[in-house]
């Protein structure tokens, strides 16, 4: 038996239960996870609280809590190539990461091998955070010269979007509130403070593409600043974005995009 984080009932972490739940064997695709690290993100307590919200992610209750994990492979299946036992991974899974033990397709998406310059805890967090950032740039079409407007640029999916939008050689200027300023410098980012006269703050910084993680209002001042829509993206789905502007998930990822995180941390390595 594995013990893992459950919840049977929607809600809020009241609703978690520790739970008692067999061990698996991993079949002729897949690899058996010991897990050492969970990485919690908004949408863990957002699907976790919206019943409406849990079927677009394929959530069916019982659901085991959490989604981004790092490990240890002990088993693989009789056809598994590219991953042998003893490999540190990390990855993510709608099935739930919170276990101490976890199964995971080889052939699907979402599984991936950690670097030796990152520990698992780092690895834990990169991929929704670290993925959702890359495709959110991918899509808003960012390139080297760009001066990028970040709505909600200190966050989980901020900090990421934050470096990776420089290393694809763009300026950064990032909305976030005032005592975080100091912290986005460090990263690299001009902090402007959000909320009531932003537009007025931005004219003259020469915005040409920006992404909002955390509402809309980076985009309707992009848009204000003249930006067009196929320069921007959103990782906030409900209600709709402005016209033309298209949502960003780490589930639309493709290979080079994790290749680019990986490449950001170890820059800083």
């Amino acid at each position: 038996m594995v013990k893992a984080l459950q919840y049977k009932r929607f809600g809020q972490p009241e609703v978690l239960e520790l739970v008692d739940l067999p061990s698996l064997e991993p079949k002729a695709n897949e690899v058996s996870i010991i897990v050492s690290h969970v990485g919690l993100n908004p949408m863990d307590w957002a699907i976790m609280g919206h019943p409406e919200v849990a079927p677009n992610f394929g959530v069916k209750l019982p659901q085991t809590f959490a989604y981004d994990f790092a490990g240890q492979i002990d088993q693989i299946g009789a056809e598994v190539t590219d991953f042998k036992v003893g490999d540190r991974v990390f990855g993510t899974t709608m099935k739930g990461a919170a276990t101490e033990q976890l199964i995971a397709s080889t052939k699907e998406p979402g599984l991936y091998h950690t670097p030796d310059f990152i520990e698992n805890d780092v690895a834990s967090t990169l991929a929704v955070a670290g993925l959702t950032a890359a495709v959110a740039l991918r899509k808003a079409h960012v390139k080297n010269g760009d001066t990028l407007l970040i709505g909600g640029a200190a966050g989980g999916v901020g900090i990421f979007a934050v470096q990776l939008a420089q290393l694809w050689g763009a300026k950064v200027i990032g909305t976030a509130s005032d005592s975080t300023a100091d912290f986005l410098k460090e990263l690299g980012a001009e902090q402007v403070a959000y909320g009531e006269g932003l537009t007025d703050r931005l004219k003259g910084k020469g915005i040409t593409a920006a992404i909002d993680l955390h509402s809309f209002e980076s985009l309707n001042t992009a848009l204000e600043l003249g930006v067009k829509a196929d320069k921007m993206s959103t990782v906030i789905m409900y209600p709709e974005p402005p016209a033309g502007v298209p949502t960003a998930t780490g589930g639309e990822a493709i290979p080079s995009d994790m290749e680019m995180v990986l490449t950001a941390i170890g820059s800083h390595n």
